[in-house]
C-alpha cells in the first residue's frame, strides 16, 4: 500500500497531501487581511512556494488551481501578481470565480495540485 503524507494534518484539514508523487494543497489565505489583493495573493503565493518546497516540488510543477476571490473585479489584478509568479509557459488548468469567503476580509483562496 502507497504511503499517504499529510502535512499539519488537523481535525477539518491538512495543509498538504502527497501521494504517489501528487501534492494537493489545501486552500491557502493570507494571514494579514489589512491588505489588498495584490498584498493577499503575494503573501498565498508565497505560502504555496513554502508548502511546494516542504514537499520537493516547486511552481513549474503545478497541474491545476483552483481560485476564488471575493470579487470577481478584483481578478485581472490578482492574475498580474499570478502571472508574473508562474515561470513561463508553466500555466497550470486552472478556474477562477467570485465566491463569500468565510472570512469578509479574505479577498482570494488558491488552491494547487503539483506533481514532483
Amino acid at each position: 500500500m502507497s504511503k499517504i503524507i499529510r502535512t499539519n494534518p488537523g481535525p477539518v484539514l491538512a495543509q498538504a497531501v502527497e501521494y504517489h508523487g501528487f501534492v494537493y494543497l489545501q486552500g491557502c489565505t493570507a494571514q494579514d487581511l489589512s491588505k489588498d489583493i495584490t498584498g493577499q495573493t503575494e503573501e498565498v503565493l508565497t505560502q504555496i512556494d513554502a508548502l511546494l518546497e516542504l514537499h520537493g516540488t516547486d511552481n513549474t510543477r503545478l497541474l491545476q488551481a483552483q481560485i476564488w476571490v471575493k470579487h470577481i473585479k478584483d481578478r485581472e489584478t490578482m492574475n498580474k501578481v499570478w502571472t508574473a509568479w508562474l515561470p513561463e509557459g508553466m500555466s497550470p488548468a486552472r478556474a477562477c470565480v467570485e465566491a463569500n469567503m468565510a472570512d469578509d476580509r479574505h479577498l482570494v483562496e488558491i488552491m494547487v495540485t503539483a506533481c514532483k
